[in-house]
């Protein structure tokens, strides 16, 4: 069966239910700031506890990274995530989460080809580019100081 453009765009419209872009948006935007109110509410805790802004700040993404790998052990993350979109993805738990996730889906496969291979499938690239893109900053940064 051979299909031509215009009908395969009409099949894939059909197949494809709108998305409720507004929505979207706001669950989005509604769940990541609570996830950013809940790191605030964090550093404020850790600041009364005696840390200084910098280990307040430290102990806040730790624990965060911790809770969302908790939440995603066990499966809760995922419908957190349907509902709120990149909302939950753009902050520090969508890395928790990119972290766990393979681990989990892997674990039959062993802890060391299993879990340590798989762990970093998803977060791999966003840290290899992300250190590349520091060093390149960086580099730039150390010979503009340097020129002027």
């Amino acid at each position: 069966m051979k299909i031509n453009t215009n009908e395969y765009k009409k099949m894939a419209n059909y197949a494809s239910p709108p998305s409720p872009s507004l929505k979207n948006c706001f669950f989005a935007f509604l769940i990541g700031g609570l996830i950013c109110t809940l790191g605030q509410f964090l550093v404020n805790i850790y600041l009364s506890m005696g840390l200084d802004l910098e280990h307040a700040r430290a102990a806040c993404s730790i624990s965060l990274v911790v809770l969302t790998a908790l939440l995603t052990a066990f499966r809760l993350f995922s419908k957190l995530a349907k509902l709120a979109g990149a909302g939950t993805l753009i902050p520090i738990t969508g890395f928790a989460n990119a972290m766990v996730s393979p681990a989990m889906e892997f674990k039959a496969e062993g802890f060391v080809m299993g879990v340590g291979a798989k762990m970093f499938a998803i977060a791999g690239p966003v840290l290899v580019f992300g250190i590349s893109a520091s060093v390149i900053y960086g580099i730039i940064l150390w010979i503009i100081e340097r020129v002027s």
